[in-house]
């Protein structure tokens, strides 16, 4: 089978060593037909994505962001929308005000920072997006006007505080809300109905003629499951979690060592029909 289009998570995934896109991978990816889909799939917003899509000379490209719950066509059209209530965003902030955990708040094209302190700065170095420094009730009254809820709320903080929340939440809201432990002081929350592999299938549906059997994904977190599952080839960085490689057809390198490169270097001429 040849595939049509690429589909990748960004952190822990092709992002390399430096949180950025190595050389080797640009040339690869350079390669491919400028008409070749690159979508790109992640936690982020999409302003943290789209400067990635410039620099593989990929945009504008379609975009998964908040793991699905906001997609973006190549033409900034909103083909998915769906948030977490604001009730919800209101009692995990409540849970959260007594502690020393660190809440950010994302909103379609919208990031919220109440804190300039080593958690805010972190994520704008990484992700190279200013946020909107507003408290964070104010947002809530904000979004409270506008009838509107969090695409993506995410806590950082200690190992020991980043567990309990996920324990409080999981034990009341596992229905509603996804949890990710992207890592053991960060704590990624989103809609439960959407995932990157329902956001994946509007986007095809909406702008392609051939379905998730010929796209090739790459991931390495819990977010990434669904999406590997659900295309023609599922591929898992070296790096990913266990569960992640269980359910990939192919493990690559880690993401270090250009895992995505390589395989999209030993499938190009074979798979890609290129």
């Amino acid at each position: 089978m040849n595939f049509k289009a690429i589909c990748s998570d960004i952190d822990g995934t092709l992002l390399n060593s430096e949180r950025d896109l190595s050389p080797r991978l640009k040339s690869i990816i350079g390669l491919f037909p400028k008409e070749f889909p690159v979508i790109l799939a992640s936690s982020r917003m999409p302003d943290a994505m789209r400067h990635l899509l410039l620099d593989l000379g990929k945009h504008p490209q379609s975009l998964i962001s908040y793991n699905g719950g906001f997609v973006l066509s190549s033409k900034g059209e909103i083909l998915e929308d769906v948030s977490i209530p604001l009730a919800l965003v209101e009692k995990i902030l409540r849970l959260t005000e007594k502690t020393e955990i660190h809440v950010s708040l994302y909103q379609g094209e919208n990031w919220y920072e109440e804190k300039d302190d080593y958690w805010s700065q972190r994520e704008i170095k990484n992700t190279k997006v200013q946020c909107t420094w507003m408290k964070a009730m104010d947002v809530l009254e904000l979004w409270n006007k506008v009838n509107s809820g969090a695409h993506k709320v995410m806590c950082m903080g200690s190992s020991q505080d980043i567990s309990w929340l996920f324990g409080e939440l999981h034990w009341e809201h596992a229905k509603d809300l996804h949890l990710y432990r992207s890592s053991d002081t960060y704590l990624e929350i989103a809609p439960r109905a959407i995932s990157k592999a329902t956001g994946l299938r509007k986007i095809l549906s909406h702008e392609f003629d051939f379905g998730m059997d010929e796209v090739i994904a790459f991931g390495d977190n819990f977010n990434d499951i669904d999406l590997l599952q659900s295309v023609g080839w599922g591929v898992a960085v070296a790096n990913a979690r266990p569960e992640v490689k269980a359910v990939a057809k192919e493990v690559t390198s880690h993401h270090k060592e250009d895992g995505v490169a390589a395989t999209l270097e030993r499938f190009r001429d074979v798979k890609f029909g290129l």
